[in-house]
């Protein structure tokens, strides 16, 4: 809650108080003027100062012309709600900052910036995407992967399957990925082949950091690492180019990475966040479905639990040793 209303709401109890021991000295005891706003009495308060909404919409590497199209799905939730909706583009890091500032209210979020919004402006996920090439419908893989000809075979187990792994190049997404770092790392862990993020090289015999999905990819197609670890859906193009598909295989797949998902700041009413889920789940008809499929070729919004939905990567930063 911003600190203003929190302060209004105590400097308003605490005279509402006054009044009552006043009226009781002298005779009159209206308990009800002497108790604190009800709950919902705030939220009607809040509700109904509530002009509009903002709501930030990163940019990924598979989003195009993304500020029109966010100002469309602006324009349409607009309509549904009644109220001025805009739309505002950034990174993930700005988006979370910005929930914790209340300079928005609403952001689409990968499931650590989740974490992060979480932490810093209780805000908390309601609705998860769902695409085509998610294996999970709103989970999906991170997979390790190999160039088509290498020795490396998928054995009868994963600890001998990434037991291979030990003095071979990886190429990783960055630090900060999930699919492409925190995930494959945990599942190292877990394993008993590191301990946790900074030993890495105990196990590899060389580490790199390709940036992002493609660079990754491209580093086991021109032969620079021997395996690099990606989002499953990276294994389609924009990241990686169709004639390249086959150039490479699956080696090993880690299951259940949360999907992105949209978070709402705890300032939002209830009311009102209600409203809103029910106007962003109607971008699943098809007579709106285009205005979702062209942010970011999520094909379906779906509401989920913030703790359980996000509880597989809490547990994989744990094992990873690094904070959300």
């Amino acid at each position: 809650m911003k600190a203003c209303k929190k302060s209004l709401y105590s400097l308003s109890g605490g005279l509402l108080g006054l009044i009552g021991m006043v009226w009781y000295s002298s005779g009159f005891l209206p308990i009800a003027i002497a108790q604190h706003p009800t709950k919902q009495a705030k939220t009607g308060l809040i509700a109904q100062k509530m002009q509009d909404i903002t709501i930030i919409f990163p940019s990924r590497s598979d989003s195009t012309d993304l500020q029109n199209k966010a100002n469309s799905v602006a324009k349409f939730l607009s309509k549904e709600l009644g109220i001025s909706v805009k739309a505002q583009v950034g990174d993930e890091t700005a988006a979370v900052e910005a929930l914790r500032a209340n300079r928005a209210d609403v952001a689409f979020l990968s499931s650590r910036s989740a974490l992060k919004a979480e932490q810093l402006a209780n805000s908390r996920l309601y609705l998860a995407e769902v695409r085509k090439n998610y294996s999970g419908r709103y989970t999906y893989n991170s997979v390790f992967v190999v160039p088509k000809n290498s020795e490396l075979k998928i054995k009868n187990s994963g600890k001998a399957t990434l037991e291979q792994l030990r003095g071979k190049t990886m190429a990783f997404t960055s630090p900060t990925s999930g699919s492409g770092f925190i995930f494959p790392v945990s599942e190292l862990v877990k394993l008993g082949f590191v301990p946790n993020r900074d030993r890495l090289d105990s196990f590899f015999g060389k580490v790199s950091y390709g940036g992002n999905y493609s660079k990754a990819l491209d580093a086991v197609v021109r032969g620079q690492a021997d395996v690099a670890v990606v989002s499953e859906y990276a294994l389609f193009p924009p990241y990686l180019a169709a004639e390249n598909r086959d150039k490479i295989r699956v080696l090993y797949k880690i299951s259940g990475v949360p999907a992105h998902g949209i978070a709402i700041d705890d300032d939002v009413p209830v009311v009102v966040r209600e409203n809103l889920i029910n106007a962003l789940l109607k971008l699943n008809k098809s007579e709106n479905n285009q205005l979702l499929t062209g942010l970011y070729n999520s094909t379906e919004l779906v509401r989920i639990d913030h703790n359980r939905h996000l509880l597989p990567v809490r547990q994989a930063l744990k094992n990873t040793g690094i904070e959300p």
